[in-house]
């Protein structure tokens, strides 16, 4: 080993303003550099662009945007729209640069194509040294490809331009349309770094986006696909989870959910650091069994999220005050928290980032999903929902946060169907099941696997008693094929079963 040699220094960062982005880029763009963002109409290069000469004006760079497509009075109701002002940003427009090259001209804007590529490039350059920008944006190749009206001279441009600014400590953006259907690999050849914005649109629900970083020169950077938004005040990026970056030290205990049969039934209560599934047809109480774990942490003082993509607070709410569980103070006290989700409008790189802000910001102990079958319908298909949710209970696990989802099973007796198998994401697994016995219709419940400890075989009547709660009963040993809904009495013509109330009795 040349003990003499010396060290590669990583090259200095330019922020780029944009919240989440610099996280993907691992602090930003190298400085002095020239990078292309490319992305079809309406995927927000032109929010990113002027966010990244607003970050630039924040520390007092000198910045200057160059616009071949779009006017000054174009970009000042973009950035209105923002709440932005565009005060100590030089422009320059195309308009402008066509009456230095024909004076006898009017005003008008003329077709890119009629203006000499040679004597435009010129001029620009004239400005640059004049100005003496630390940032520029360069808006847009689409432009500039119909000055060129050839590949060879298109990309000769692009690397004199490349040239020019790399003499003049400019770090600058191109911005490009895709207006190539191939793709412009001319100038990804040559540039720095490629950022491409996607913008995918579901059959139903609002367009989702996306960003991705395909080159960066010499430094790392968060590979994949990321989540973003357009919002009142720019371009908001979801960097891609990656559990493996948060470790975190807990203490390795049960929590109680309120109830001491439930929590036998589950040797204990539910171990931190682990997930849940609750499993069952529609109306079993699988949402009420969450809230109760919920409540009981809460009333312990810690922090539980309930994120809620099938009903609204009002029903949950009036649910629980008729089982006399009176959760309105929890929620006001902030301890606990229900959010409402509509699953048509949740990018799932956003509802991952709303959960790491829950659990890191707000210290959240407990987090539940109610359902699963919501937030299938967030994704963009089942691959990408197993993965994303495989990734984000890793996190969760590793934060020693006990995350419980909800999954209603396709039935209401009999043989049941998942929408997805989530059975092997999950540490522990309770089951809730329909059963008819002497012209009523009962619920059992039972926990059918437990990873990190033992659990009860047995299977118990579960109850939700009006103005008590959450009951569960003693094991059915006097039944047999509850599961199958139908079961049999094997018992010697009585059996302690629910009444109705909180109290158990003989039912004949």
């Amino acid at each position: 080993m040349n003990l003499n040699a010396s060290t590669p220094i990583p090259p200095p960062r330019c922020e780029t303003g944009v919240p989440g982005l610099d996280t993907v880029l691992a602090g930003g763009l190298p400085e002095k550099r020239l990078f292309l963002v490319r992305g079809s109409p309406g995927t927000g290069k032109t929010t990113l662009a002027l966010q990244f000469l607003l970050q630039g004006r924040a520390i007092a760079d000198h910045c200057l945007y160059i616009t071949l497509s779009e006017t000054k009075e174009e970009l000042e109701v973009v950035a209105a729209s923002h709440g932005w002002s565009l005060e100590g940003i030089s422009l320059i427009e195309l308009s402008s640069i066509e009456q230095h090259l024909k004076p006898e001209a009017q005003t008008t804007l003329l077709h890119p194509s009629e203006v000499e590529l040679t004597r435009t490039m010129k001029l620009l350059e004239g400005e640059v040294e004049r100005l003496k920008p630390r940032r520029v944006v360069f808006d847009s190749l689409a432009e500039l490809r119909l000055l060129a009206q050839n590949p060879l001279r298109y990309r000769r441009q692009i690397l004199s331009l490349k040239t020019f600014f790399a003499t003049r400590d400019c770090t600058v953006l191109l911005l490009d349309d895709k207006s190539e259907e191939a793709g412009d690999q001319q100038v990804e050849s040559i540039a720095h770094g490629v950022i491409e914005l996607d913008h995918i649109r579901p059959e139903y629900g609002s367009a989702r986006r996306r960003l991705s970083v395909l080159k960066l020169r010499g430094v790392r950077f968060r590979g994949g696909y990321h989540d973003y938004v357009i919002q009142t005040g720019g371009l908001e990026v979801f960097p891609r989870l990656i559990a493996a970056e948060h470790h975190a030290d807990f203490p390795r205990e049960s929590i109680s959910c309120g109830v001491a049969e439930l929590d036998r039934l589950v040797d204990g209560g539910l171990d931190r650091g682990t997930s849940t599934l609750f499993l069952g047809p529609a109306g079993s109480g699988k949402s009420t069994l969450a809230i109760q774990f919920a409540a009981a942490a809460a009333r312990r003082g810690e922090q539980s999220a309930l994120f809620a993509f099938d009903e609204n607070v009002g029903t949950i709410l009036a649910r629980a005050n008729g089982l006399g569980m009176n959760i309105k103070p929890l929620i006001d006290s902030g301890k606990l928290r229900i959010q409402q989700v509509d699953p048509a409008e949740l990018a799932p790189g956003e509802f991952a980032a709303i959960v790491r802000r829950l659990v890191e910001n707000d210290g959240a102990k407990i987090i539940i999903i109610d359902s699963m079958n919501g937030y299938l319908n967030a994704m963009p298909d089942e691959r990408f929902l197993v993965t994303q949710l495989h990734e984000l209970l890793t996190y969760l696990s590793q934060r020693g946060v006990s995350t419980i989802l909800v999954l209603a099973q396709h039935g209401l007796m009999g043989p049941m169907q998942s929408p997805v198998d989530l059975t092997y994401l999950a540490d522990t697994v309770l089951m809730l099941r329909f059963f008819e016995f002497a012209g009523a219709i009962k619920k059992a419940i039972s926990v059918v696997k437990k990873r990190s400890g033992d659990h009860e075989e047995t299977i118990r009547e579960f109850g939700l008693v009006k103005g008590v709660g959450v009951r569960v009963g003693e094991p059915l040993k006097q039944f047999r094929g509850v599961l199958t809904g139908t079961p049999t009495y094997t018992g010697d013509g009585k059996s302690i079963l629910f009444d109705g109330d909180e109290k158990q009795s003989f039912v004949k």
